[in-house]
C-alpha cells in the first residue's frame, strides 16, 4: 500500500455526510486527513444538491486543517488533477478523461466526479477546507434527477468496463492527491495551472458560464493566476471565480 506519508485516513460507518463530520472532527485532526463512510445518506454537491451515491461509488472528503484561506480554491485544481491521474492509470485511457472547469471530471464527455470545496471553521474563525469527491466509480445517477443543459452522467464501469472497488480507488488517489498538493505547495500554482489546462475539456471553446446575475458566453481561452476562468466575450475578457458552466 503506497499510502502517502503525513496523510491520516478515518473510515466511517453510516454517515449523514462526510463533509458535516469534517466540521464535526476538526480539532481531531493533526494533519490532512481522508474521511471516507461506508453509506452516506444526505451526500451533497455545489450549491446544496443531492449528490446521488449508490453502493459501489466513491465518496471522501479530504480535511485540510489549517490551510491559507486564500490559496483554498486552488484546491479544486491538486484534486482534479489527482482523480485525473487515478483514473487514468486504473483504466491505461489517458485520451478519454478530461477537466471541466472548476470541479469536474468527464469521461467520454460525460460527468464522472464532481468536487466541492467547504470552508471548515472553529470557534467562528476560518480553520481550514474541506474537500469533498464523489466519483461514480459502478453506477451512475438516473437522467431524470439532472438539471437541464446538464451533462450526461457516466460511470467508470459503464464506459470502460474496468470495476474498481472503492478502497482501491483511495489507496491510488491518497497518493497522487499528496503529489499534486507537495507541486502547490513547493511551486506555486504555475505548474499546476499547466497541467490542468493540458486536460482542460473545450480550452479554445465556446461555453456559457451561469451565475446568480447572469450568464456570460464566450471562447474559454485560460485559467489565471488565481484559477478564474477567462472568457473572452463580444464585450472583451471577463474573468469569472465560480459558475455553473455549460458547453
Amino acid at each position: 500500500m503506497n499510502w502517502p506519508h503525513g496523510y491520516g485516513h478515518l473510515p466511517l460507518g453510516e454517515v449523514g455526510s462526510t463533509l458535516d463530520e469534517a466540521g464535526r472532527r476538526l480539532a481531531d485532526f493533526a494533519g490532512p486527513t481522508w474521511i471516507t463512510a461506508t453509506r452516506q445518506t444526505a451526500a451533497r454537491g455545489r450549491r446544496g444538491r443531492a449528490w446521488a451515491n449508490p453502493e459501489g461509488n466513491f465518496a471522501a472528503t479530504l480535511v485540510l486543517p489549517g490551510l491559507a484561506p486564500e490559496t483554498a480554491a486552488l484546491r479544486s485544481f491538486t484534486a482534479a488533477l489527482a482523480l485525473h491521474e487515478t483514473c487514468v492509470a486504473l483504466t491505461g485511457r489517458p485520451e478519454a478523461f478530461a477537466l471541466k472547469w472548476p470541479n469536474d471530471v468527464l469521461l467520454n464527455g460525460g460527468k464522472l466526479a464532481g468536487i466541492l470545496l467547504e470552508s471548515l471553521s472553529a470557534a467562528g474563525r476560518y480553520a481550514g477546507l474541506a474537500i469533498g469527491i464523489g466519483v461514480n466509480l459502478a453506477q451512475a445517477p438516473e437522467l431524470s434527477g439532472i438539471e437541464p443543459g446538464a451533462l450526461r452522467p457516466v460511470s467508470l464501469a459503464g464506459e470502460t468496463g474496468v470495476s474498481v472497488p472503492p478502497a482501491d480507488f483511495l489507496e491510488a488517489l491518497a497518493p497522487a492527491y499528496a503529489h499534486w498538493e507537495a507541486q502547490l505547495a513547493g511551486f506555486g500554482f504555475a505548474p499546476v495551472r499547466t497541467a490542468w489546462l493540458a486536460r482542460a475539456a473545450r480550452l479554445g471553446e465556446t461555453l456559457t458560464a451561469r451565475l446568480p446575475a447572469e450568464e456570460i458566453t464566450g471562447i474559454f481561452r485560460d485559467v489565471d493566476e488565481n484559477g478564474h476562468l477567462l472568457l473572452t466575450t463580444a464585450t472583451g475578457t471577463r474573468r469569472i471565480a465560480a459558475a455553473d458552466i455549460f458547453f
